[in-house]
């Protein structure tokens, strides 16, 4: 018989196999898919409003669970490809890979799960969708390498955002559209905005290591002023969409919420104080993105879009 004392000091296979499912989410930093995900929904619903006026909830299912396959894979990617750069960065000393609560093989093994998963929701999609994935994995792969050969690895980060849009219509549709590639756009430059104000937080360590990015190579003040000017950008893509889309006065009322946090996100970092960095990056982005979603969504539902 197994006493209550013996289930305590050696636990069960369940409970260490949890563990490591949690260790490895908090690699991936799960939470984070809210920054891509509203973009991709729009897409969506914008694309269903279109194709017949009605949400396709199995298609929604399945854009999401690619959305967050292909990123979990592109996180794991990045923290195993960075590890060492990890350890000898203060910042990042902290992170699972590093510390060992995940093993590198543990770390493979979550990657290509979420990579089979990817592909395998694509297939179900449509054959388009399967055909074009290895596309939007490339950079996924790259991205971490960027850093290593090019000052704008930023601009590697964008691109790959700039797929969930495009990839969230085609799986609606099955067709090409440029519409989507204009919020993909916006998508990409936006994140690519932000990417900028998070580098510049790991300067002095970039620079000891030989890591490369706009702050380290150009400065913080650049830096900044680079992402104001990415997320004026932004705001003229997500503007075009709306006008290419005929979007409604929720829409637009949205795109003015947006604006406005943008302008509160470039009032707290100051290049000689970047203490409210993490509220810029996590909490107004991750704002940024739900208010514009719930507005398009809402104006689509306006416009006649019917669950």
């Amino acid at each position: 018989m197994t006493s209550a004392a013996e289930g305590v000091l050696e636990p069960g296979p369940a409970p260490r196999t949890n563990g490591k499912v949690k260790a490895f989410l908090r690699l991936v930093m799960i939470e984070h898919s809210v920054f891509a995900l509203p973009f991709a929904y729009i897409a969506a619903f914008t694309a269903m409003f279109q194709l017949d006026g009605t949400v396709h909830w199995g298609t929604l299912l399945l854009v999401t669970i690619c959305m967050v396959g292909l990123r979990t894979f592109a996180m794991a990617a990045n923290r195993i490809i960075d590890r060492e750069i990890d350890s000898r960065n203060p910042r990042t000393a902290g992170r699972e890979l590093v510390t060992g609560a995940v093993s590198v093989r543990s770390a493979w093994t979550g990657a290509g799960i979420a990579l089979v998963v990817f592909l395998g929701s694509a297939a179900l999609l449509n054959p388009l969708c399967l055909m074009l994935a290895p596309v939007a994995v490339v950079p996924m792969v790259v991205y971490p390498y960027g850093k290593r050969f090019t000052d704008f690895p930023h601009a590697i980060l964008g691109l790959a955002q700039a797929m969930g849009p495009v990839g969230a219509w085609l799986a609606v549709t099955g067709e090409w559209s440029w519409d989507a590639v204009v919020l993909g756009l916006a998508v990409g430059v936006w994140i690519g905005g932000f990417d900028l104000i998070f580098g510049c937080q790991d300067v002095a360590a970039d620079r000891a290591e030989g890591v490369r990015s706009v702050p380290a190579r150009f400065g913080i003040p650049a830096a900044l002023w680079g992402a104001r000017g990415a997320h004026v950008v932004t705001t003229g893509l997500l503007a075009w969409y709306g006008v290419l889309t005929e979007a409604g006065v929720l829409f637009w009322a949205g795109l003015v919420i947006v604006v406005g946090a943008f302008l509160y996100e470039h009032t707290i970092v100051k290049p000689h104080d970047l203490s409210r960095l993490n509220r810029a990056f996590f909490t107004v982005n991750g704002f940024i993105g739900m208010a514009l979603f719930v507005c398009a969504l809402l104006d689509l539902v306006v416009r006649g879009l019917t669950f």
